[in-house]
């Protein structure tokens, strides 16, 4: 227990001087939900006039557009019915916190059974910045105890009244944690090498100590931020935000004092991470930032209205796209795929809710342009470009018709003599095929004269044939009627032998006779092997004359292809000769009307080069006029090219008029004026239309836009600065 009351005591004398602010140390935003808070629990103060804002206590809902009714609580007033007396506060961000019941919670902690952690901090770091201050570097800080800022980490700077010091939070690395509010993140000591990735996480969550109260909403504000400047509207170095239901576009360049409101889920429902990152290209560029980071609670009166990236709370001020800066030069600062919105409260004016708010161009020192999103283009610009179209259109078909004609002479003049190449070769090849034909028919004769005699020697060796058979027949018969005596001998032979006794003299006879038969055997084989070896001779005389006939009759056959095929060749050389003939007629009739041609088309080149000449100067002309001019959305046809503009670049500022009641809601080009004749003179414009808000908006091809020589007739989108606005509600 004493140890209860040694931690108990230092806080309850800080509990007794929380309260005890510096004059001027309370921000007006501050004041404005302690006064929301007093409203709600005492229903209307004795005498509203002695507080900072005038505030309306009738109960009524929210205006459509500032802000999500789910996350506002019902005794809310409508945003326009306060009004700030000190109407320079429109940069001064809003502290948010106050000690509250700490003591009470202490006390509570300290001496009752606690149902959940020892937390006696909670309410601390949750509402210890009621009372503000400055530190001795210029950074808003909370007056608290040395202890209590050693306790959250943060750094001592400059001191309040009652002994206590200025705590700021301050943090110079990459990667790291915000849970606090009022944090600075500022560039490292180290210069940031490229290429490379810088990031920051905010981390929303009710369950931690120092985000005692919901978290509806992140504030960044811009102290300095200085990064590369884009190329052709496009961030090499980007800064983008993630995690955030707020589409927040990639910016870079020079951004000081610039700010961002970042919607997210209610923290007490889902626990968010939003990361800021910087991502640096390769590049010698100076690269620094110091970002101050507002966590604003639910319920809270000085939330932006949702969908709003920027949110201005005083009748009078300044906004500035992003990357505008007062310098001179024709670099493109406008920023390419910035699209959205930025609001304006509703403030008190005379005692009276401001019913217009007005726009002008704001002053440059430094030979800035106050407004220059992407010029558009005008009527004579317009004409002359699309003359420009029309002459360059002209120019090329013409140089395209001179083109074809000088390829068709020479074509021409090559064909001519191709052909008259082919005519010779043709008549060169009609005495060859002539000769070739002629030898073939005398081959053909020649043939044809040896198969007759080709013929008659086979009939002749046929013949010896039929005769050396018929002979071999004869011998043959001779021979067989000799075997057939000796037959007989024998048997005669045998018999005369065999008789008892022997017939000595049918023995003789016998042996006499085969004899003789045996000698007639002899002499008819004789007969038969000479007639056989010329039987033979004839066969084969036979068959070398058949042989010889086929031959000759297989040449004549050759012989007459031949003379087909030559003569065949001699039609066709004769047909080439003829068709060569008349290539070369046809190519030389072609030759002798080509030139003409060529000078006609030469003259209508030189024609056209002078058309598109002058039509250049007169868009140069026309162009350089229209580069000044504003331009309000409107369009029209010249000849035939709509010439629409803020199509795609635009400031939106709804029925927004000029003093003599002319309106236009987009604007673009170099002057602010809603005249539908494009106007080089800005003047200032109002609008009527509540919620007070604006929307910029551009696409991603920033100088893409060549002067006279896109599909839309423009001067080139170069040099466009975005815009630098004075607002002031009426």
């Amino acid at each position: 227990m004493a140890g209860a009351i040694e931690i108990f005591l230092p806080f309850t004398l800080m509990c007794t001087a929380i309260w005890a602010c510096e004059d001027g140390q309370v921000d007006h935003l501050t004041a404005r939900q302690s006064l929301d808070e007093q409203l709600q629990a005492n229903s209307y103060p004795a005498n509203p006039w002695v507080f900072p804002y005038y505030y309306n206590i009738q109960p009524r809902l929210p205006f459509a557009g500032y802000a999500d009714a789910a996350r506002i609580p019902f005794y809310r007033k409508s945003p326009g019915y306060f009004a700030k007396i000190d109407v320079n506060d429109g940069y001064r961000q809003e502290d948010r916190l106050g000690f509250g019941n700490l003591g009470a919670n202490l006390f509570s902690s300290l001496f009752t059974l606690p149902t959940r952690p020892f937390r006696p901090f909670a309410n601390l770091v949750g509402r210890m910045d009621a009372c503000t201050c400055t530190s001795s570097s210029g950074d808003a800080g909370i007056c608290t105890s040395a202890l209590a800022c050693s306790l959250l980490s943060r750094k001592p700077s400059g001191s309040c009244n009652l002994g206590r010091v200025c705590c700021v939070d301050v943090l110079a690395t990459c990667g790291g944690t915000v849970t606090l509010n009022n944090t600075y993140w500022q560039s490292p000591s180290t210069p940031v090498s490229a290429p490379s990735t810088c990031a920051l996480t905010v981390r929303l969550d009710s369950t931690l100590a120092e985000q005692a109260l919901p978290i509806c909403q992140i504030r960044l504000d811009f102290v300095s931020f200085t990064t590369a400047q884009p190329t052709a509207g496009t961030c090499t170095d980007t800064f983008q935000v993630s995690g955030a239901t707020t589409v927040a576009p990639t910016i870079c360049g020079n951004n000081d004092g610039q700010h961002m409101y970042l919607d997210v889920p209610s923290s007490a429902s889902t626990p968010t991470d939003v990361r800021l990152t910087f991502n640096f290209a390769a590049g010698m560029t100076t690269r620094s930032w110091k970002i101050k980071i507002a966590l604003l609670p639910c319920g809270t009166t000085y939330l932006a209205p949702t969908d709003c990236l920027q949110y201005f709370s005083a009748a009078s001020g300044r906004v500035k796209s992003f990357n505008w800066q007062d310098v001179a030069g024709t670099a493109t600062r406008q920023l390419n795929n910035q699209d959205y919105n930025i609001c304006f409260r509703t403030e008190l004016v005379s005692s009276q809710r401001a019913t217009q708010m007005c726009l002008s161009i704001c002053a440059v020192s430094n030979g800035g342009d106050a407004f220059s999103i992407t010029t558009p283009t005008s009527t004579d610009a317009a004409a002359a470009t699309a003359a420009v179209v029309t002459a360059t259109t002209n120019l090329a078909k013409a140089q395209t018709t001179l083109t074809n004609a000088q390829a068709t002479l020479a074509t021409a003049q090559t064909t001519l003599a191709d052909a008259q190449t082919a005519l010779t070769n043709a008549q060169n090849n009609i005495a060859p095929t002539q000769a070739a034909l002629t030898a073939a028919q005398d081959a053909l004769a020649t043939a044809q004269d040896a198969v007759p005699v080709a013929e008659t020697a086979l009939t002749d060796a046929q013949g010896a044939l039929t005769t050396a058979e018929t002979d071999l027949a004869t011998a043959q018969g001779t021979l067989t009627d000799a075997r057939t005596a000796l037959n007989k001998a024998y048997i005669d032979l045998a018999a005369a032998m065999a008789a008892i006794p022997p017939d000595y003299a049918a023995i003789d006879v016998a042996r006499a006779a085969l004899t003789t038969a045996q000698t007639a055997i002899i002499d008819a084989l004789a007969v038969v092997d000479g007639a056989q070896t010329v039987a033979n001779t004839a066969q084969t005389n036979v068959n070398n004359a058949q042989t010889t006939l086929t031959n000759k009759q297989t040449a004549v056959t050759d012989a007459q292809t031949a003379v087909d095929t030559a003569q065949l060749a001699a039609v066709n050389a004769q047909t080439a000769v003829t068709d060569a003939q008349t290539a070369v007629d046809t190519a030389q009739t072609n030759v002798n009307n080509a030139p003409a041609a060529v000078t006609d088309a030469q003259t209508a080149v030189t024609t056209a080069q002078a058309a598109l000449t002058a039509a250049q100067t007169a868009a140069a002309n026309a162009v350089a006029s229209a580069a000044a001019l504003s331009g309000v959305g409107t369009s029209a046809i010249v000849n035939g090219v709509n010439t629409a503009t803020c199509l795609y670049d635009f400031l939106l500022i709804s029925s927004a008029q000029d003093s003599t009641n002319v309106e236009a809601d987009r604007y673009c080009g170099n002057a602010l004026n809603p005249a539908t004749t494009p106007i080089a003179t800005s003047v200032p414009v109002c609008t009527p239309i509540k919620p007070f808000r604006m929307t910029f908006q551009t696409d991603n091809t920033e100088e893409a836009v060549a002067a006279g020589a896109n599909i839309l007739p423009a001067p080139a989108d170069t040099a466009n600065t975005g815009f630098c606005l004075d607002y002031q509600e009426k």
